[in-house]
């Protein structure tokens, strides 16, 4: 029984890491499929194997990073050879997820992202910061190997620490979401009613805003606030997510607000839209939840004490406490009794 013990550990560990360099390759394949030319260099708006990598750390911890190794050994593999620079730009988008879990530990993240302290130590531990490990590790080894000019380290720069930062602030509070979010117990039939009317109105929007050639991208952000007051950040982040990955799909084929850019202006509109939404979702559902859980104690520490007074003093509290539908009693009825 020990020994079985022992070689089953081992092997849900392997699996472990072989699931998550499972994901990190398909999430490559994904974000490849929109890549843009900057300065002869290739980038992609919205890179997801950030967002998955970090969300497999903080589900697992640390002991799954081979995986990450593994998957973006294989995701290179699938583009070019394998060689000294492929293997530097490897060891930045390794280290950045594990940077950022390991501020975001430091910092006692919570995954269920039910504080909004939570929310913003994502967006600028796991996000902003973190990912300028691999920014800086990618442009840098270009320039380093002369694929890419000195002038040209700041536009790539800037557009491979804005794509992984997104894939963070979009991928990884879905992923989260999906682990722990939880449906109510009460009204479930008009919870799914307007979970579809959300989820319809939200591609409806966001494929308008984003393929008309008028400035209307400012349309998507009331569908988000909707999102994140009815459902927090299970309503939040798939809303964000349909808006993101519509936004890539018409920057990069040049439809609606994005049509005769340049190149670097698509490149801000876009990634300003995708954090702005991101943002947006992301903290007013932690603010939220945050709100709701505190408001829920409060209600759990009124009904205890009102135990308590009423094993002190049985029966002569009763008529102080509100009954549901009333009726209430009046001042001057309390000061007579």
């Amino acid at each position: 029984m020990i020994r079985s013990e022992q070689l089953r550990r081992p092997a849900a560990a392997a699996l472990r890491i072989l699931a998550v360099a499972g994901a990190y390759w398909l999430g490559g394949r994904i974000g490849f499929t929109e890549r843009v030319v900057v300065d002869g260099s290739v980038v992609t708006p919205l890179w997801p194997p950030t967002g998955i990598a970090l969300a497999a750390l903080l589900w697992m911890g640390l002991s799954v990073w081979p995986g990450i190794v593994i998957g973006a050994l294989a995701t290179i593999a699938t583009i070019s050879s394998v060689s000294v620079d492929a293997l530097a730009i490897l060891a930045g988008n390794t280290l950045a997820p594990v940077a950022a879990y390991l501020m975001l530990r430091i910092a006692d993240f919570r995954p269920a992202l039910d504080r909004l302290r939570d929310g913003v130590a994502l967006v600028f531990l796991g996000a902003l910061a973190g990912m300028l490990i691999s920014a800086t590790a990618g442009a840098g080894t270009l320039v380093m190997s002369g694929s890419l000019a000195p002038d040209d380290f700041w536009p790539i720069w800037a557009a491979w620490w804005a794509g992984d930062a997104m894939g963070v602030l979009v991928v990884t509070p879905m992923l989260l979401v999906l682990r722990s979010a939880g449906r109510p117990a009460a009204n479930r039939d008009f919870w799914w009613t307007e979970a579809v009317v959300l989820a319809l109105v939200t591609f409806a929007v966001a494929w308008f805003a984003t393929r008309t050639e008028s400035a209307l991208l400012f349309l998507v952000f009331p569908v988000l606030i909707w999102a994140a007051l009815r459902y927090q950040l299970a309503g939040s982040a798939p809303c964000t997510l349909v808006v993101s990955v519509l936004a890539v799909t018409a920057a990069t084929s040049g439809q609606g607000p994005f049509e005769g850019r340049s190149m670097l202006e698509t490149m801000a509109l876009l990634q300003a839209l995708n954090g702005a939404a991101a943002l947006t979702g992301l903290l007013l559902g932690a603010l939220v939840t945050e709100q709701r859980a505190v408001r829920r104690r409060i209600e759990e520490a009124c009904v205890a004490l009102a135990d308590v007074v009423d094993q002190l003093a049985p029966g002569e509290t009763a008529h102080l406490w509100p009954l549901p539908g009333g009726p209430y009693p009046e001042r001057g009825e309390e000061r007579r009794r």
